[in-house]
């Protein structure tokens, strides 16, 4: 994926309005895994909206797509707006969540993905996982978020043994 001065411009956007971005230059390449990390780890949106155009064509039919997915999952209170979920009236509920989550957590890309602690992309560099209970007590991922009128929100997974058995624990907790 070649980034453009049009991302970059997007992405001086989005820092200016406190979004959280990934560093990127005008023709730096990334590829589908790397998009991916810088989404998925330091939660860059400016790359969600590099990967909706790269995948759909457009943000528009991107979230077109993520809304008839959310629908055909049986997320009834899931309202997407944008590839982020940073505009205000994107709309969920845990349970929605909970849902994709699971499903995400089976694809083993996006497993190991969200189990990284850091990657390394050309130009940002390092970027770190925002999920500071990875790797403690079971936490295997899934993914941090906050905005001011989201608060803090927190998907997760965990495995655990109890009485004996290997228990997977998936939660989801919005508006913290």
């Amino acid at each position: 994926i070649t980034l453009t001065h049009a991302d970059v411009a997007d992405t001086d956007r989005r820092l200016g309005q406190g979004e959280s971005v990934v560093a990127i230059a005008a023709g730096e390449q990334l590829t589908e895994l790397q998009a991916l990390q810088a989404l998925l780890l330091p939660s860059a949106n400016n790359i969600a909206a590099v990967l909706a155009r790269w995948d759909a064509g457009s943000t528009d039919r991107f979230v077109a797509r993520m809304n008839a997915t959310a629908r055909s999952l049986g997320m009834t209170h899931t309202r997407y707006t944008d590839p982020s979920g940073y505009d205000d009236t994107t709309v969920s509920t845990a349970a929605d969540q909970v849902r994709i989550v699971d499903l995400a957590m089976r694809l083993p890309v996006f497993a190991s993905i969200v189990a990284t602690p850091s990657a390394t992309l050309p130009i940002a560099g390092t970027v770190q996982n925002t999920n500071t209970l990875l790797g403690q007590d079971g936490f295997v991922g899934v993914k941090t978020g906050s905005t001011a009128a989201a608060g803090g929100c927190f998907a997760f997974r965990a495995i655990r043994w109890i009485d004996g058995k290997r228990t997977t624990i998936t939660g989801v907790v919005l508006g913290q």
